[in-house]
C-alpha cells in the first residue's frame, strides 16, 4: 500500500510538470502545433531524393513521438532544415596510396522556432556519415547509406529541438 502511493506521487509529480513526457520531449503544454517545410537542397553534389526522404522522416518523427499537430504555415514551433553538404571522401588508404574506406557525409543546418519561447530557438550545422568499402560505387551502397545517414541526423535534430538535449 505504502508502495503504490509512492509511485502514484511520483506518477503525479511528473505529471504535474506538464513540460515532461515519456518520449524526452519538453514540450510547453501550450504549444500545439509545428511547420516542418521541405527540406531545400543546397549541396553542390546532388541526390534528388535526399531532401523529399528526410523530410518525410522528420515529420514521421514528430507526429509519432510528439502530441503536436503538424501545419502548413504559422505553427507555434517552425523546424527549417537546408542540406548544406553531401560529400565523399577516403578515409582510409592502403599501402600503395588506393582508397581503402570512402566516408559519405551529410551535413546541414537547422534554424528550430519557437514562436512562444524564443529562448527555446536553435540554430546549428549537424553532419552524420557512413562509411563504405572504396571497392564499392558509391551508386552501389548510396541508397542503404542515405537511409542510416537519414535516421541519424532525424534523431540528432529532433534531440537538439524538442529534446533538448
Amino acid at each position: 500500500m505504502k508502495r503504490a502511493a509512492i509511485i502514484l506521487l511520483g506518477i503525479l509529480l511528473v505529471a504535474s510538470c506538464g513540460i515532461y513526457s515519456f518520449t524526452g520531449t519538453s514540450i510547453q503544454p501550450d504549444v500545439n502545433t509545428i511547420t516542418i517545410p521541405y527540406v531545400e537542397y543546397k549541396a553542390l553534389r546532388v541526390n534528388p531524393s535526399l531532401a523529399g526522404d528526410l523530410t518525410d522522416a522528420l515529420q514521421e518523427k514528430f507526429r509519432k513521438l510528439t502530441r503536436l499537430e503538424q501545419v502548413d504555415q504559422d505553427g507555434d514551433l517552425e523546424l527549417v532544415v537546408e542540406v548544406t553538404g553531401y560529400d565523399v571522401k577516403a578515409t582510409a588508404i592502403t599501402a600503395d596510396e588506393q582508397a581503402a574506406q570512402n566516408r559519405l557525409t551529410v551535413s546541414v543546418k537547422i534554424t528550430f522556432t519557437n514562436h512562444k519561447y524564443p529562448e527555446d530557438d536553435v540554430s546549428q550545422s549537424l553532419s552524420a556519415y557512413e562509411d563504405f568499402d572504396a571497392t564499392m560505387s558509391l551508386d552501389a551502397v548510396e541508397a542503404g547509406l542515405c537511409e542510416t545517414i537519414i535516421d541519424k541526423l532525424v534523431e540528432d535534430i529532433f534531440n537538439a529541438t524538442v529534446a533538448q538535449w
